[in-house]
């Protein structure tokens, strides 16, 4: 039998894939609780990453509840994530391809380096072992699953990850971007990289990266980056909105835990590249009953276990902060740098 807890998580989060394209509710403003947004009105949820006060700030409600596991996202009610059961049977990435477009003519400037940061952050980041704590976590297998052993198939943790990089500089970028901008943006991607039926999108996440000065609604004072997917004719299409994360300065991780000025741009890209591959589509795949993805309940944590730091991936050191594991604490779950 079902705990009430696992029968929460499969109801609710069946009802948050569904609402926005009943168009309810029509409009959530980026500072209403929690990291599962609806933005506008006919599009898919996305995930929000908050700002490190907003983050912190939750955790800090959550534990003045009463509160147990981190909860760093969204004011989570449960430990450990538990199944979605997948949009379209498609719950986890099980062998991630990361497609890496820099979208607008503005990427001619490019004042603190993102664009080399990111690709090399991004081709390191398979095959490491920060990144498999994604492995635990599975698909096909039944709604309120909390440990997979061996049952279904893992998300992925390959080599050579990053399939491609695209300069799309022929249009200069609106600097209030809505997310069905950043949605069309990442179907136009996919064309451009040849993936035209679903099959290829399956494990696709189209990261978006915009250039500096362009700021989208409630970054860099509500959230830092968010993922989210739409539909299209060459199926689900997932896509991360990353912004010029420098432009928030401290309040998207530059200088966080004294690991840099740059440190907020691998922190949060990594972010979402491991929430995109264990709830691809959110929210089908892996989240608690509060509805924090892996990367959320250990978002902005700067002492004690799972504090963000430098770690190795494949020889080259890059700050990140840690991901969730089910199995961490004989099952009771906690944030962790490798798996």
């Amino acid at each position: 039998m079902k705990r009430l807890g696992q029968i929460f998580t499969s109801i609710s989060l069946a009802v948050l894939a569904g609402a926005a394209f009943a168009g309810q509710p029509t409009t959530v403003t980026v500072g209403s609780a929690g990291v599962v947004r609806y933005l506008q009105q006919g599009q898919p949820p996305v995930v929000i990453l908050p700002t490190v006060a907003a983050a912190q700030g939750m955790r800090a409600a959550h534990a003045a509840k009463g509160g147990h596991g981190k909860g760093g996202g969204g004011g989570s009610t449960t430990n450990n994530l538990l199944y979605g059961g997948g949009v379209g049977g498609i719950g986890v990435e099980t062998a991630p391809k990361i497609y890496l477009v820099f979208w607008g003519s503005q990427w001619s400037s490019d004042p603190s380096g993102e664009a080399s940061l990111l690709q090399s952050f991004i081709a390191n980041m398979g095959g490491s072992s920060w990144f498999n704590t994604v492995t635990q976590y599975c698909q096909g297998v039944p709604s309120g699953t909390q440990f997979c052993n061996g049952a279904g198939t893992p998300a992925g943790n390959q080599s050579g990850m990053l399939q491609g990089v695209w300069y799309d500089s022929g249009t200069t970028v609106k600097s209030h971007l809505r997310q069905s901008d950043i949605a069309n943006e990442a179907v136009r991607a996919a064309a451009h990289f040849g993936n035209t039926t679903a099959s290829p999108n399956d494990n696709a996440d189209y990261v978006i990266a915009l250039p500096t000065g362009v700021t989208p609604q409630g970054f860099g004072t509500q959230y830092c980056a968010y993922h989210s997917y739409t539909s299209s004719s060459y199926g689900n299409v997932a896509y991360t909105n990353l912004p010029y994360i420098t432009d928030a300065g401290s309040s998207c991780g530059a200088n966080f835990n004294g690991l840099g000025a740059d440190a907020g741009i691998t922190i949060v890209g990594g972010h979402e590249i491991a929430e995109a591959a264990t709830d691809q589509f959110p929210s089908g795949g892996w989240l608690d009953s509060g509805g924090s993805e892996i990367g959320d309940k250990c978002a902005w944590i700067s002492s004690g276990q799972g504090a963000s730091a430098d770690v190795s991936l494949n020889g080259t050191t890059y700050a990140v902060q840690s991901l969730w594991s089910n199995a961490f604490n004989n099952g009771g779950g906690g944030c962790v740098l490798s798996y």
